[in-house]
């Protein structure tokens, strides 16, 4: 059996060794550990391995709280202590933008993070009928497989949620539709939990009697989607509380839908969004835009600071929630919501809008290299970058940077994602200053 001297984690949080010149990869393998493990894939420049044994522990190794850690691919670090989760992406943060983008900050923020279990208000549970494993499962995938998890309980899904599981195994077991219902999506809200079901055919009568007494008995909401996302609908009950958030802060609630993105954790997104606001500083009377705006998460709490506010949005649907959301604020006078492709036409969406003081940037994982590609000159003075991905914010920080005339100030992770290797960031970017002279923008705090 192979032993090797774990060195670091990867962006996967694999752990890393060498064997014959070789990387290789070993799951659930920690730093500074020396492991016996077994390959399963190899290839001629790297190995992925399964971990067999621990020789010798790391200190910052735990034992993990859910029973199914290590099958459940919804989990990849609930083996190591949660600062140590932090610090490991940390560095993936910082090996990124120095590594990808020859860029390096000049100062780390405090990482933002927040309670590490029963946090997850959004999820994708995939459903299928197996009758080797007693019949309908209901959950996430298996580490690197198609399977679904055969699990009954998890521990970063509301304590509610979680209970959940079982009961929707029978359900759906009993629907006429159970060979044709893929996934079931999670929204947790402040006042109500909706479900929402993909069904493949319609439903019986009986099937939606079955709907409405399991609604009753566990005080949720069921949404149905028969087709594409146009198609979706409350079903059940269609009065009562709507799905909504709050930033309690600022006084404000936003109302979305199942389908509309709205982050995961939030107590994190909370948090988030102050950092992002005392790092954007607004002024009164500034023109900021708030680009990948979604429903206004950051929009309105910039337009709160009395800045007039421009989000661009590439969904339609978004953009409406943005404005009503607004509306229901009672700020719709400071913020102007646009439809707009920042992928395709961001040199053209950015032209027509003219000059803005300062710009917070929130993009999906694909980054923002057009938006960053077609900055002028007279850009924004400060612009706060919100990531999802280390990768491509280390290549727009480089274009930023080397190309548009920029400093990168500041960056920090958030840990929007606990015991996941999904790493959040945010950092600041400022129109470079001659040595010695205060940005325009204003400290970075």
């Amino acid at each position: 059996m192979p032993v090797g001297v774990i060195e670091s984690l990867d962006h996967e949080a694999r752990g890393t060794t060498y064997a014959e010149g070789k990387k290789v990869f070993v799951d659930g393998a920690l730093p500074g550990e020396i492991v016996e493990y077994a390959s399963f894939r190899r290839k001629p420049n790297f190995e992925i391995a399964h971990l067999v044994g621990v020789r010798s522990s790391s200190p910052f190794r735990v034992k993990p709280r859910c029973d199914y850690f290590g099958i459940c691919g919804g989990c990849a670090m609930q083996h190591l202590e949660l600062s140590a989760q932090i610090a490991a992406k940390q560095r993936v943060l910082e090996d990124s933008l120095m590594q990808l983008g020859r860029v390096r900050a000049g100062q780390i923020l405090s990482p933002i993070h927040g309670a590490p279990w029963g946090y997850r208000h959004r999820a994708r549970f995939s459903v299928r009928n197996v009758p080797t494993k007693g019949g309908v499962l209901v959950g996430f995938h298996e580490c690197r497989s198609s399977y679904i998890a055969d699990m009954r309980s998890c521990a970063v899904l509301p304590p509610h949620v979680s209970d959940l599981l079982l009961p929707l195994r029978e359900l759906i077991a009993a629907l006429s539709v159970a060979e044709r219902l893929p996934k079931i999506d999670v929204a947790v809200g402040e006042y109500c939990t909706a479900l929402l079901l993909r069904i493949l055919e319609p439903l019986t009568g009986k099937d939606e009697d079955l709907l409405r007494g399991f609604a009753d008995r566990h005080g949720i909401v069921f949404y149905l989607q028969p087709k594409g996302p146009d198609t979706v609908y409350r079903f059940y009950p269609v009065p009562g509380p709507r799905l909504s958030y709050l930033l309690p802060e600022l006084g404000l609630e936003f109302e979305f839908r199942p389908t509309d993105f709205t982050q995961v954790n939030h107590a994190v997104n909370r948090v988030l969004v102050r950092r992002a606001l005392r790092l954007l500083d607004p002024q009164p009377g500034e023109r900021i835009a708030d680009l990948f705006c979604g429903l206004g998460n950051f929009s309105l709490p910039i337009a709160c600071s009395g800045a007039s506010v421009v989000g661009l949005e590439g969904s339609q649907a978004l953009v409406e929630r943005g404005r009503e959301n607004a509306v229901a604020n009672g700020i719709a006078g400071r913020v102007e919501f646009v439809a707009a492709n920042l992928f395709a036409n961001a040199p053209e969406s950015l032209a027509a809008l003219g000059h803005f003081d300062r710009m917070l940037i929130d993009p999906p994982r694909e980054g923002a290299i057009e938006v960053v590609k077609a900055l002028s000159d007279e850009g924004p003075r400060r612009i706060v970058y919100v990531s999802c991905n280390p990768a491509t914010l280390a290549r727009d920080a480089a274009v930023l940077v080397n190309v548009k005339g920029y400093s990168l100030r500041a960056a920090g992770v958030v840990n929007m994602f606990p015991h996941t290797y999904h790493v959040e960031s945010i950092a600041v970017f400022d129109k470079a200053c001659p040595r010695g002279i205060p940005s325009p923008a204003g400290p970075v705090t």
